[in-house]
């Protein structure tokens, strides 16, 4: 039982390791799929065996491989860069480079290499740049890299090295530009040393014997040398061994020759100016001095470089440059990290460029002379500027490059006369003042770049660019707009290609603003506070290939989304407030069909309705919406036919009630002749000339009045129906301004209207009891239209009018009147006489 459980574990295992891809377990990190492998600190013994053999890049750092064994990266025929930092190698074997026929960069940095064989590195016939730092490497002599005839850069600095002497094999290594020996036990140098620079002047190499404990350079050690570049950093431990040795360097050509110390590393406490009269001898194109303690301020002192064409002064602690002679060739001067307590007033014919920067004190600007002057950076100063920018600030009209970025306050007072030329402007991270006080920019037609980002600066002028016509690149990030609204002030600007207009407080962009921009190419609005997304603000930007809209609070899109440039490319929408609801279903949709444009769209997500927050605007569903549209759509009609219903009830409710009424009293007798309608504020003329002319008169007439017939306890509305219309033959509208204006009249007379369409007859009378002005009359439409169309009777106080007035009145009453029994002889001939 036991052997029967064993084999059957034995085939699941052989089934498990059957299905697993070569690669499967490979420990290393896929940087760039079959190009780039990262393998650092995986405890790796040897080079693994899943690696694709297209690889370009390996890093196996910081793994106990102690023996590189022959053939060990035959499969990487492609391999470029390979890193074997700190790996433990104390041995290579012949062959191990086997293969590596394209390899162009090899790190052996921090490996305790033993020993070398004579075809170490034979195998690498494109290598270019070696590192052997930390390898405990004794001399270059007993280094094999003879054979390395395109390798480039040799780097063998923190090693045991006492002896900078160059092999003859150097010889071969015709491509060689630079040799690192840094931090080496370097302590002397001689003439033999460099005999083989000596002997080969066409080799353009850079030689780094910085932090080596250097004591004596012998006398004419570097006669006849050329060098590309020469760094002596943290070499000397006094100033006199320092002067000495620079003063054997007598008869050195070389392009660029860097001294001093390093920020963290200072062995001279005090650096006199004298130290540099050694480098008279020395034929030099550019200086470098580093980081120097009590820096004397004497520049004059600086005379055996005077026909330099380039100096940099970094870290020096100089606190004034001032009375640097005229005759100085000086082409270039670079102040980078200086203490200076002062803007040094220069007077330089020759100088070109001008870098003063990062400065460790606050200073002002002053004005110089500098005729030839084509490059200015005062970058990073805290520096103040009182009246910038004109030709009688700088003396020199060739300037073609200002930087004052990253400076305290700048005030604009000028527009740049004199200074037709320049093409490059950066004032970012520096306060502006007055630049929209006036054209600040007019003079500049030939500017190409211009950056205000970040100044403080509220645009509040359209014409503050005026004049920039050839500007292609602009950036004004961080700055902000009046009533938070883009106006147009890109008129002019018609060859920009490059926008940023991102940090503003935008809310709303003005109609027209970037019309004439067609060689726009990049345009950045993010980080605004944009609401909406409108298309037709960039349907002119022919040329846009980028824009972005991140960082806004963009809820969905305004009017129709087609109008976008067919140039654009890239597409940021992300980190807005996109509202998932239905309403805004058009743009939700618009963005899933825009997956190919849109930058991360998979990253978008919805920031209401609540219950939707975070969730991504891809997974929102439209087929919903079709489904609460149905819904909303039944749920509305219904609303609206029962409202409908429910208002027809309750508007003709009195209406029903009087059709009711009619069919119930259409054959009965009516028990009065009028029913009086009439305003409260008439009432006595309605008791004192109507009741007693026509109930106490002969012909007797019998009306029913509110005041006396309505029934008490009974509804208002249900009396003037019942007892008002049902039981009159004739109606009675006594008509006033003061029945216009009453709620009530107008009710009993639509009722009226009712009432006379359903018992087919004419029997509503109007009196018109006294002018009624005709805008007043109007108010009631129907009303107007029939005093309009209709016979009525007009009240007119006065013996003859009263006369007709009731006869006229009593006629009309008398009509279907049927006569009664009980009417006496005197009655009927009365009644005979007025019909």
């Amino acid at each position: 039982m036991m052997l029967l459980w064993l084999l059957a574990r034995t085939l699941i295992m052989a089934l498990f390791l059957s299905c697993l891809t070569p690669g499967s377990l490979n420990p290393c990190i896929e940087v760039v799929p079959n190009i780039t492998y990262e393998c650092m600190d995986q405890n790796l013994s040897k080079v693994p065996d899943g690696i694709p053999s297209s690889t370009k890049n390996i890093d196996l750092s910081f793994n106990p491989l102690k023996i590189l064994r022959s053939y060990s990266f035959s499969n990487f025929s492609e391999l470029q860069w390979l890193d074997l930092s700190r790996c433990e190698i104390e041995t290579i074997e012949d062959k191990a480079w086997h293969g590596l026929h394209h390899l162009s960069n090899l790190i052996l940095t921090g490996n305790p290499i033993q020993s070398f064989s004579p075809g170490s590195f034979s195998e690498l016939t494109r290598l270019e740049n070696l590192v052997a730092v930390e390898t405990k490497l004794a001399s270059l002599e007993s280094f094999p890299i003879g054979q390395l005839i395109t390798l480039k850069k040799l780097n063998v600095a923190h090693n045991l090295i006492h002896s900078c002497k160059l092999p003859v094999y150097f010889s071969n290594l015709t491509n060689l530009e630079h040799v690192d020996l840094s931090y080496n036990y370097i302590q002397t140098i001689t003439v033999n040393d460099l005999q083989f620079l000596r002997e080969n002047p066409q080799v353009n190499l850079s030689l780094d014997l910085s932090l080596n404990p250097i004591d004596f350079i012998q006398d004419q050690a570097f006669q006849g040398i050329k060098l590309h570049e020469l760094t002596l950093r943290g070499n000397f431990n006094s100033s006199n061994i320092m002067k000495i040795c620079l003063q054997n360097l007598a008869g050195l050509h070389v392009h660029r020759l860097i001294l001093g110390e390093f920020k963290d590393e200072r062995n001279l406490e005090i650096f006199e100016p004298s130290i540099l009269e050694g480098l008279c001898d020395v034929t030099i194109d550019e200086f470098r001095l580093t980081y120097t303690n009590d820096f004397s301020d004497d520049i004059v002192k600086f005379h055996c470089l005077a026909n330099v064409s380039a100096m940099s002064l970094a870290g020096v602690s100089i606190k004034y440059l001032e009375d640097v002679p005229k005759h100085f060739k000086w082409q270039s001067l670079s102040v980078i990290r200086c203490q200076l307590k002062q803007f040094p007033t220069l007077n330089l014919p020759f100088l070109t460029s001008l870098s003063l920067t990062m400065n460790k004190l606050p200073i002002s600007f002053k004005t110089v002379a500098l005729p030839t002057l084509s490059y200015l950076d005062l970058s990073r100063n805290a520096l103040s500027f009182s009246g910038c920018c004109s030709y009688s600030d700088l003396g020199t009209n060739s300037l073609r490059h200002l930087d004052l970025s990253f400076n305290s306050v700048i005030i604009m007072s000028a527009n740049f006369m004199g200074l037709e030329e320049l093409q490059h402007l950066d004032f970012q991270h520096s306060t502006l003042k007055r630049v929209t006080e006036f054209s600040a920019f007019l003079s500049l037609e030939k500017l190409l770049y211009l950056d205000i980002s970040y100044t403080n600066t509220k645009i509040d002028f359209d014409g503050i660019f005026l004049g920039l016509t050839s500007l292609n690149t602009l950036k004004m990030a961080g700055n902000s707009f009046k009533d938070n609204t883009l106006s147009n002030v890109f008129v002019n600007t018609t060859n920009l290609t490059f926008l940023d207009l991102s940090k503003c407080q935008l809310e709303q962009i003005s109609w027209g603003v970037f019309d004439t921009l067609h060689r726009l190419q990049l345009l950045n609005m993010s980080h605004n506070n944009l609401l909406f997304l409108d298309s037709s603000h960039y349907n002119q930007l022919y040329s846009l290939s980028t824009l972005d809209c991140s960082f806004n609070r963009i809820e969905t899109s305004k009017g129709i989304l087609q109008h976008f440039p067919k140039s654009l490319a890239f597409f940021n929408l992300t980190n807005n407030s996109v509202a998932c609801i239905c309403e805004h279903q058009n743009f939700l949709q618009w963005v899933k069909d825009q997956k190919q444009l849109l930058v991360n769209v998979e990253q978008m997500t919805c920031a209401t309705p609540v219950q939707m927050n975070t969730s991504l605007v891809l997974d929102f569903n439209n087929s919903t919406c079709y489904m609460y549209k149905t819904i909303i759509s039944v749920s509305v009609v219904s609303v609206i036919v029962v409202s409908t219903v429910a208002f027809l009830i309750y508007h003709f409710y009195f209406h029903l009630i009087l059709i009711a009424g009619c069919k119930k009293y259409s054959r009965g007798e009516s028990i009065y002749d009028a029913f009086v309608i009439y305003s409260s504020q008439n009432e006595n003329w309605v008791r004192n000339e109507l009741v007693k002319n026509l109930e106490e008169g002969v012909p007797h007439f019998h009306l029913c009045l509110h005041y006396r017939d309505f029934i008490p306890g009974v509804a208002i509305a249900a009396n003037i129906i019942q007892e008002g219309f049902h039981k009159s033959r004739k109606v009675i509208v006594v008509v006033s301004r003061h029945f216009i204006q009453s709620r009530w009249c107008i009710f009993e007379y639509e009722i009226a209207q009712t009432w006379q369409f359903l018992s087919s007859r004419s029997g509503i009378i109007f009196i018109v009891l006294e002018k009624v002005e005709k805008s007043l009359l109007r108010q009631q439409v129907e009303l107007y239209r029939l005093l309009s169309r209709n016979t009525y009777l007009e009240w007119e106080d006065n013996p003859l009018g009263r006369h007709i007035f009731w006869r006229r009145l009593k006629k009309a009453l008398l009509d279907g009147k049927a006569s009664k029994p009980e009417q006496t002889e005197e009655e009927e001939q009365e009644t005979a006489t007025w019909t």
